[in-house]
């Protein structure tokens, strides 16, 4: 584990000022760009995980980077959390604050069984409103959250605290 922080974090680039001026964004495009480091991280991730899920959550948009790949390699359904109107089929939502405003996201109705446990993954946890929002999702649609996967983490957000004391599997964290 600890040569892939290492190599994630010297991939990962820092951008100042992006979205808006005072943010540091940590960009992971790098990740992406290297087949061999993005499997490794699939892989710590499915070595983590294997036989502890029945689904996995991506959401909008990069969770279904990381969760697509996982979900085929732990051999179990990938499941989209969307923005509103994204889903062709019928959905539940979540509404969730953010720092100026709401969002929401929807998954389809027949997304899990009743009592599945579901995994969900993003590339990064920051307050943990989005992650916290799939999570009730989950729920409402009859799944049991299993578990938290991010790339990465900002420890200093506290985003945890938002998860229910569910278990959470950062790789990096600021």
């Amino acid at each position: 584990m600890a040569d892939l922080v290492a190599d994630l974090t010297a991939s990962i680039r820092d951008i100042p000022d992006f979205p808006k001026p005072g943010i540091l964004f940590k960009d992971i495009t790098p990740i992406l760009h290297d087949p061999a480091l993005f499997q490794r991280v699939i892989d710590h991730f499915a070595e983590r995980f294997a036989g502890h899920v029945d689904s996995v959550v991506g959401m909008e948009s990069r969770g279904f980077l990381f969760g697509t790949p996982l979900a085929l390699s732990l051999g179990v359904p990938f499941v989209l959390a969307r923005k509103p109107g994204k889903l062709p089929y019928d959905s539940v939502g979540v509404e969730y604050a953010l720092e100026y405003g709401t969002n929401r996201l929807e998954m389809h109705v027949d997304s899990f069984k009743a009592g599945d446990r579901v995994l969900v993954v993003d590339d990064l946890l920051a307050t943990g409103g989005t992650a916290n929002a799939t999570g009730q999702l989950i729920e409402k649609l009859g799944g049991e959250v299993a578990a938290y996967a991010f790339v990465i983490e900002l420890g200093f957000l506290n985003g945890q605290s938002v998860l229910g004391g569910k278990p959470v599997e950062s790789i990096l964290v600021y």
